[in-house]
């Protein structure tokens, strides 16, 4: 497999515009929508040097997203609604027992998106790993995190980003506890030779959103830090139908 390619910064380097301390909000369970319109408040704030850096932490109630190349095909069968949304990729689920997490991060020039996810890969694998689940890894062509299988590898954790005036939003959604039902009335990220799957799925216990953010949230900023260096942690390359970041001036 091939390894993700070089970064534009030393893999020991903040991917940060600065090092103020990052903020972190638990905001429990809150509507999309309002989630969503939260990060571009904050991420205006950010851009304009009003706020630090912010993390978001959360949980949503039921609700499909779909990113911008999501087709018709990819829609829920079960007509429920979708809402539409400004980050790359296609689409997802989000619901109870997922823990999500949006980082609000003003990013150093020159911008790497690449990098950036990669990062945040990379938290999210040693966090999986750590908690029992060592054949966490990448699938190369495609984000998010998978373990493998036979024949089909499942995924775990999914990201989302979107990236305007050099301030990132949108991030990721780690299965947790939470049903598979409504995935299967979608086709997850428009990926159709592939599975989704939890941790407690995969552990045979109820592993919790709560038991899941404080080491991710450590995670997640000693990668932007980069004091967690990124590696290859591929088991398989596939072609990805969508792409996970969506960039704007």
């Amino acid at each position: 497999m091939t390894a993700p390619r070089a970064p534009f910064f030393p893999a020991d380097q903040s991917i940060r515009a600065d090092n103020h301390p990052i903020d972190v909000r638990y905001l429990k369970t809150i509507d999309y929508l309002d989630a969503w319109h939260l990060q571009a408040d904050l991420a205006v704030q950010r851009s304009q040097g009003e706020i630090n850096d912010t993390i978001l932490v959360l949980e949503h109630p039921p609700i499909y997203t779909a990113g911008k190349r999501t087709e018709d095909s990819d829609r829920p069968t079960n007509g429920l609604p979708v809402i539409d949304v400004d980050r790359g990729g296609r689409i997802t689920w989000h619901g109870p027992g997922q823990l999500v997490v949006y980082p609000i991060i003003k990013l150093a020039d020159p911008i790497d998106v690449v990098d950036y996810v990669r990062r945040i890969e990379e938290a999210l694998i040693q966090v999986i790993r750590n908690i029992g689940l060592p054949k966490a890894g990448r699938v190369d062509g495609r984000s998010g995190v998978w373990l493998p299988g036979d024949p089909e590898h499942r995924k775990v954790a999914a990201l989302g980003i979107r990236i305007t005036k050099g301030v990132t939003m949108h991030g990721l959604s780690l299965n947790c506890s939470n049903t598979l039902d409504y995935y299967e009335h979608i086709i997850p990220c428009g990926i159709t030779d592939a599975g989704v799957t939890t941790l407690s799925a995969e552990l045979d216990r109820t592993v919790t959103v709560e038991e899941m953010i404080e080491p991710l949230i450590d995670a997640l900023t000693r990668a932007f830090h980069g004091e967690l260096v990124v590696a290859d942690h591929s088991f398989d390359a596939l072609p990805d139908p969508s792409s996970s970041t969506r960039r704007t001036n």
